[in-house]
């Protein structure tokens, strides 16, 4: 992490676009964030939208704007986040859930072409660095014609990858003392918690071990905080660590996965939102996976 972090310092200068991968939770928008901060941007806007988040009818009017009634319900214009970001840094986080219409313009802008906000006459100019963040292959995204190759290479000008926290036992500790002063200053980790923290695989990375401190910090009877307090080990079916169990083993993952996706969907009574949060992947993920598992499987399960 210290040579990820003098590698941001470096290239913070420049005006390259930056592409960050990583596993989910595993801290690429602090890396992001620090890539503002020690740019000569620092001073100016940083914005940050997550693409998964957009609903794709409303993609392009908040990233360009639109103009008084443009559609129905816009009673005046709005700046899209590219203006916003003007002279500062745009942050685009699960950048693979764009979808190919919007890669289109998005590559367009990228390269410096003035563009309409939408319903609009005035073409607009922006002065803005892209920062992007994705926990999906993007690589591999190409091949299958899922993500744009140009718009992947124009992205990826400078690559950075923030690996998971497993590869990184030495910042175990201080990120969870971190945040447990956050939680309950007063309270601190048995000998035996801080083995347990150590031993522990992570699979949900930083955002997992936040969670799992917050949870022992809220319900632990007494300022010491104990092995058995954090729960490690017992993942519910729909949590992180278990999602990662049941798809870790490679003979028969998409199997696996299915199946795990599917269980958690009926633990939702079918609620998709609520089943992605559970997994920790985007809507729209789930939704691709659900169209290539059929109807039938679907509504079998929330059935049952």
């Amino acid at each position: 992490m210290r040579k990820l972090l003098e590698l941001v310092e470096r290239i913070a200068q420049s005006n390259a676009s930056v592409l960050i991968t990583g596993e989910s939770g595993s801290g690429k928008e602090l890396i992001a964030r620090a890539v503002h901060h020690y740019s000569l941007r620092c001073s100016k806007p940083w914005v940050d939208v997550s693409c998964a988040a957009l609903p794709e009818n409303l993609v392009e009017s908040e990233l360009f704007g639109y103009e008084k009634g443009a559609f129905s319900g816009a009673d005046s214009p709005k700046p899209g986040l590219f203006e916003l970001a003007n002279h500062g840094t745009l942050f685009l986080d699960e950048i693979g859930e764009l979808e190919p219409r919007m890669q289109v313009k998005l590559l367009r802008v990228l390269d410096g072409v003035a563009y309409y906000r939408l319903g609009g006459v005035r073409k607009v100019t922006v002065d803005v660095r892209v920062v992007a963040a994705t926990n999906q292959n993007l690589e591999q995204m190409v091949r299958t014609g899922d993500f744009r190759g140009d718009l992947y290479h124009r992205l990826g000008q400078i690559c950075l990858h923030v690996p998971p926290l497993r590869e990184r036992p030495d910042d175990i500790m201080p990120l969870a003392d971190h945040f447990l002063k956050h939680s309950n200053p007063r309270s601190f980790f048995s000998a035996g918690a801080q083995a347990e923290l150590q031993r522990y695989s992570w699979p949900g990375n930083i955002r997992e071990l936040r969670n799992v401190v917050t949870k022992a910090a809220v319900l632990t009877r007494d300022l010491e905080i104990r092995g058995e307090d954090l729960m490690l080990g017992q993942p519910g079916p729909g949590s992180m660590a278990g999602l990662a169990e049941a798809v870790s083993n490679p003979a028969n993952l998409d199997g696996m996965e299915k199946t795990t996706i599917l269980k958690v969907l009926a633990q939702t009574n079918g609620h998709q939102q609520k089943a992605a949060e559970l997994l920790g992947i985007s809507r729209r993920t789930l939704s691709r996976k659900l169209k290539l598992y059929g109807r039938e499987a679907v509504r079998q399960t929330c059935a049952s």
